[in-house]
Parts: C-alpha cells; structure tokens; sequence
C-alpha cells in the first residue's frame, strides 16, 4: 500500500510524504513568504526519487487543519483532483462517498 500526504496547513511550510508499505519518506519545503507553494513539484520529485509514479498510489491523506484557509485549499484540491483522475480514496473516503448537493 503507498499512500501519499499532503500538508499545506502552514504559511511558511510545504511537506509531502509518502508511506511505502510502512516505510515513510519526507520531503518539506520551507519558504521565507507565505506565497508560491510547489506542492505538485514536490510531490513529482518525491515519488520519483523513490522510483514510482501516482499510478502506484493507492490513496491520499491531507491535512485538513488547523491552519492556513488558503495552504488547506490547496492541499485538499490537489488531493481532490489527484483522487478523482487515480480513483483513489482521499482521507479514507473515495469521491463516490463524498455528498454533492443537488440544485
């Protein structure tokens, strides 16, 4: 099982992670402004440097706070949309699951 983390939640901190069968690798990126986080940058440079490709994820985790509104947004859209195009589940919920109002 690989599972990919997104934490968005500080201003000045970007941190990506992905747990291998129980094995965990870290990448964080720290910036000295609150504005320009890489997070897909970072996310490519993680899976590839341990040799897989998001096809390889079998679901994704993402803080949902406390913390920065807009590093959450982020975060959480990038785990939507990556969850949506893989048909994995986000947060242990797969997009089927999630509620969507009807107009």
């Amino acid at each position: 099982m690989n599972i990919l983390r997104i934490d968005t939640s500080d201003n000045l901190k970007t941190i990506v992670e992905v747990e291998i069968y129980g094995e965990k690798f870290k990448l964080v990126e720290k910036r000295k402004s609150p504005s320009g986080q890489k997070v897909l940058d970072l996310i490519e440079k993680l899976l590839k440097k341990q040799d897989l490709k998001l096809n390889d994820l079998s679901s994704i985790e993402v803080n949902t706070g406390p913390g920065s509104y807009t590093g959450i947004r982020v975060g959480v859209a990038i785990a939507n949309a990556l969850s949506f195009s893989l048909g994995i589940p986000v947060n242990k919920k797969k997009l089927s699951e999630i509620a969507v109002p009807e107009y």
